[in-house]
Protein backbone atom coordinates (compact mmCIF):
# COMPACT_ATOMS: atom_id res chain seq x y z
CA UNK A 1 0.00 0.00 0.00
CA UNK A 2 2.51 2.55 0.60
CA UNK A 3 4.58 2.18 -2.63
CA UNK A 4 0.97 2.99 -4.46
CA UNK A 5 1.04 6.10 -2.00
CA UNK A 6 5.09 7.15 -3.10
CA UNK A 7 3.72 6.71 -6.93
CA UNK A 8 2.55 10.46 -7.00
CA UNK A 9 5.86 11.52 -5.51
CA UNK A 10 8.06 9.52 -7.89
CA UNK A 11 6.09 10.84 -11.00
CA UNK A 12 6.72 14.35 -9.49
CA UNK A 13 10.57 13.76 -9.16
CA UNK A 14 11.06 12.48 -12.63
CA UNK A 15 9.26 15.39 -14.37
CA UNK A 16 11.01 17.78 -12.50
CA UNK A 17 14.17 16.05 -13.17
CA UNK A 18 13.49 15.84 -17.36
CA UNK A 19 12.67 19.41 -16.59
CA UNK A 20 15.86 20.32 -15.87
CA UNK A 21 17.36 18.00 -19.09
CA UNK A 22 15.82 20.36 -21.01
CA UNK A 23 16.81 23.16 -19.59
CA UNK A 24 20.29 22.07 -19.94
CA UNK A 25 19.87 21.14 -23.55
CA UNK A 26 18.06 24.86 -23.95
CA UNK A 27 21.14 26.26 -22.82
CA UNK A 28 23.63 24.58 -24.76
CA UNK A 29 21.79 24.71 -27.72
CA UNK A 30 21.91 28.77 -26.90
CA UNK A 31 25.67 28.45 -26.28
CA UNK A 32 25.97 27.20 -29.80
CA UNK A 33 23.57 29.94 -31.55
CA UNK A 34 25.16 32.37 -30.08
CA UNK A 35 29.12 31.33 -31.19
CA UNK A 36 27.56 30.81 -34.32
CA UNK A 37 25.90 34.47 -34.74
CA UNK A 38 28.83 35.51 -33.56
CA UNK A 39 30.83 33.79 -36.51
CA UNK A 40 28.62 35.21 -38.84
CA UNK A 41 29.23 38.85 -37.79
CA UNK A 42 32.41 38.70 -38.03
CA UNK A 43 31.93 37.46 -41.92
CA UNK A 44 29.33 40.18 -42.46
CA UNK A 45 26.31 38.03 -42.52
CA UNK A 46 23.45 38.09 -40.61
CA UNK A 47 23.55 37.20 -36.88
CA UNK A 48 20.24 36.32 -35.93
CA UNK A 49 19.89 34.25 -39.21
CA UNK A 50 22.89 32.26 -38.14
CA UNK A 51 21.63 31.92 -34.57
CA UNK A 52 18.16 30.48 -35.52
CA UNK A 53 20.18 28.02 -37.90
CA UNK A 54 21.72 26.43 -35.62
CA UNK A 55 18.17 26.40 -33.33
CA UNK A 56 16.37 23.46 -33.99
CA UNK A 57 12.84 25.13 -34.65
CA UNK A 58 11.14 24.63 -31.56
CA UNK A 59 13.40 27.21 -30.36
CA UNK A 60 13.44 29.81 -32.63
CA UNK A 61 9.89 31.10 -31.54
CA UNK A 62 11.20 33.01 -28.62
CA UNK A 63 14.79 33.87 -30.18
CA UNK A 64 16.26 37.39 -29.38
CA UNK A 65 19.80 38.25 -30.42
CA UNK A 66 21.17 41.76 -29.66
CA UNK A 67 24.54 43.21 -29.27
CA UNK A 68 26.09 43.83 -25.86
CA UNK A 69 28.95 45.84 -24.10
CA UNK A 70 31.87 45.15 -26.12
CA UNK A 71 30.40 44.09 -29.71
CA UNK A 72 29.12 40.86 -28.25
CA UNK A 73 26.35 38.80 -28.94
CA UNK A 74 23.78 38.12 -26.81
CA UNK A 75 21.16 35.20 -27.85
CA UNK A 76 18.05 34.20 -25.63
CA UNK A 77 15.56 31.90 -26.49
CA UNK A 78 12.34 30.13 -24.13
CA UNK A 79 13.05 27.45 -22.49
CA UNK A 80 10.73 24.79 -23.56
CA UNK A 81 8.20 23.03 -20.70
CA UNK A 82 6.59 19.60 -20.77
CA UNK A 83 3.32 20.74 -22.09
CA UNK A 84 3.76 22.41 -25.57
CA UNK A 85 0.83 24.05 -24.39
CA UNK A 86 1.87 26.30 -21.78
CA UNK A 87 4.11 29.82 -22.53
CA UNK A 88 7.58 29.44 -21.18
CA UNK A 89 7.85 32.23 -18.66
CA UNK A 90 12.41 30.93 -18.36
CA UNK A 91 14.51 32.08 -20.55
CA UNK A 92 18.62 31.22 -20.79
CA UNK A 93 20.63 33.40 -22.18
CA UNK A 94 24.47 33.19 -23.57
CA UNK A 95 26.67 35.56 -25.25
CA UNK A 96 29.53 35.37 -27.43
CA UNK A 97 32.26 36.96 -29.33
CA UNK A 98 35.09 36.99 -31.55
CA UNK A 99 36.18 40.30 -31.84
CA UNK A 100 40.44 40.38 -30.92
CA UNK A 101 40.24 36.67 -31.33
CA UNK A 102 42.93 36.82 -33.94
Amino acid sequence: MEAVATLPLLLLTALVAWQLVLTGQTLWLCAGAARSAARAELVGESARGAARGALPRALERGLSVERVRGGALRVEVRVPLLLRAWDSPLRVAAVSSLRGAG
